[in-house]
């Protein structure tokens, strides 16, 4: 006979936290979201941390290299996505790492031969209204001049106006020379009154642009997630079918840590993956493993060498894992067994491995009912596919805006690596949808609301950090007509314009 777990398979939904005491020191500007990334030993501190415990999931529609510098700047890490080729997904990483913060590559670029009409189809198009005139139009070309909306009127212009006629020509630009920092250029910035600096290589081609308005908002990410050199943190995501190919690759494009992407991690596929890792790098590559709902399977990858566990399968909003093979477990259930075995394991080996919550996020309150769980960070794919950042498009629904949004298990992706079973390489049948979400704006603007949200939330429960979080948390099952009573009952809303 199988074995049966009699207790039901709860979900975050069917929680809620009670409150317990607040000092006055406990107020959010007070509160630490720093949270360990990969495992470390009694004593020691984690080679790699977050700064605030939210990290991208490894999709096509969430994960590529502007979503990395973007959360990155907020204190999180992305995956980069691995249902790509290996040279493109090591591209990403590679720039995401050389990404300079304030030194901005332009994706604005025009040739003088252009007209005013290619002008205004560019700026809407990209939203940018700084467009560089270089010799080939590209990014990396030439600088001859630049344009912005001060140099024309479209009203007293004919659109095949070209645009040498009117453009600010390089000899009347300020410019700075390669390798000036960016305190030198925002210095300029303000001695000349400047909206744009352009940065120029001594073979006269366009490097970066420093922007006046990117001044501010780089004064206000205090938070960012950097390593030594002061580059931004970003991971990549990892199979265990290519792996001895693709981990050298993205190693040598400078991922700081890789995840094993698959829908199920308890399986020798993952061991082997992680060995092949051990014997070539040692310790030096960190890899998170997953993802596993019991005790069981986060022991065995631990065993592994796994740095970090990921946990859930099947509570993503475009997974159908469940509904199609049967498997699973509620997230808030998988996430409790798993976060007890993780505790059991540090006190048996004084080795602590970080959980990853995965999936099974639906509002803001989730996220802190996973950190109160025993999560160490929780990874997000629907949250941020909503924003700017993210690679799919934006397209308008019944009046609408909203993003593609599509499973890696969906015929879409074909992402038949993360459904390793050691058979032929193709996709059997669809375990993930393709979908859309509503558009939702910037990232950075959307994480600080949810994160004060946590920050408000763990203040409640008389926490400054998630370690305190996790020792304080009172957690209570809730009735199907509680969760009715939570919410707005009994009165007839005003209707939202």
């Amino acid at each position: 006979m199988p074995t049966v777990i009699k207790e039901a398979s709860h979900t975050f939904s069917e929680y809620l936290l009670i409150p317990g005491y607040s000092s006055k020191e406990c107020v959010p500007a007070n509160v630490s979201l720093k949270s360990p990334l990969v495992k470390f030993k009694r004593g020691e501190e984690p080679s790699l941390s977050v700064n605030i415990p939210m990290v991208s999931a490894v999709m096509q529609s969430v994960s590529d290299d502007k979503l990395a510098v973007a959360l990155a700047r907020e204190g999180g890490v992305s995956f980069i996505y691995c249902s790509q080729s290996i040279e493109d997904e090591a591209a990403m990483v590679a720039r995401t790492k050389a990404y300079k913060a304030g030194f901005v590559v332009s994706d604005s670029n025009i040739r003088p031969q252009d007209t005013l009409e290619d002008v205004l189809k560019l700026k809407e198009r990209t939203g940018h209204s700084t467009v560089a005139v270089t010799e080939d139009g590209t990014a990396e070309g030439k600088l001859l001049g630049i344009v912005t909306g001060r140099d024309y009127r479209v009203s007293r212009m004919a659109p095949d106006e070209k645009v040498e006629t009117f453009m600010t020509p390089l000899s009347k630009l300020i410019t700075a020379p390669e390798g000036t920092s960016l305190k030198e250029a925002n210095d300029i910035i303000w001695d000349y009154k400047l909206n744009s600096l352009p940065i120029v290589g001594k073979d006269g081609k366009l490097k970066y642009f420093v922007f006046r308005k990117d001044y501010d908002e780089h004064k206000r990410h205090t938070n960012e997630n950097l390593d030594a050199k002061k580059r931004y943190v970003v991971g990549a995501g990892i199979n265990t079918r290519d792996y001895a190919e693709r981990v050298p690759a993205l190693v040598k494009a400078g991922a700081d840590v890789l995840c094993i992407d698959s829908s199920e991690g308890f399986t020798e596929w993952q061991k082997i993956t992680i060995d092949f890792i051990r014997e070539k790098y040692g310790d030096k590559v960190k890899v998170g493993a997953g993802n596993v709902v019991d005790a069981e399977g986060f022991r065995y990858l631990a065993d592994c060498g796994a740095d970090f566990v990921k946990v859930g399968i099947g509570g993503g909003s475009i997974c159908i894992t469940r509904e199609t093979k049967g498997i699973g477990r509620g997230q808030a259930s998988a996430l409790l067994d798993v976060c007890k075995a993780r505790d059991e394991y540090f006190e048996e080996t004084g080795v602590y491995v970080p959980v990853c919550s995965d999936g099974g996020i639906v509002h803001d309150h989730h996220i802190t009912l996973a950190l109160a769980m025993g999560a160490d960070f929780v990874m997000l794919g629907r949250y941020f596919a909503r924003f700017d950042e993210s690679p799919s498009h934006k397209i308008l629904i019944n009046g609408n805006l909203m993003k593609e949004y599509w499973g890696e298990g969906s015929n879409r992706a074909r992402n038949w690596q993360r459904y390793d079973l050691g058979g032929s390489a193709k996709l059997s049948f669809e375990e993930g949808v393709d979908s859309y979400v509503p558009y939702a704006g910037k990232l950075g603007d959307n994480v600080q609301r949810t994160l004060a949200k946590v920050r408000s939330t763990m203040c409640n429960c008389g926490a400054l950090t998630i370690a305190e979080l996790q020792k304080k948390a009172k957690l209570t099952l809730v009735s199907s007509v509680s969760i009715v009573e939570g919410g707005a009952h009994d009165v007839m809303l005003k209707n939202k314009q």
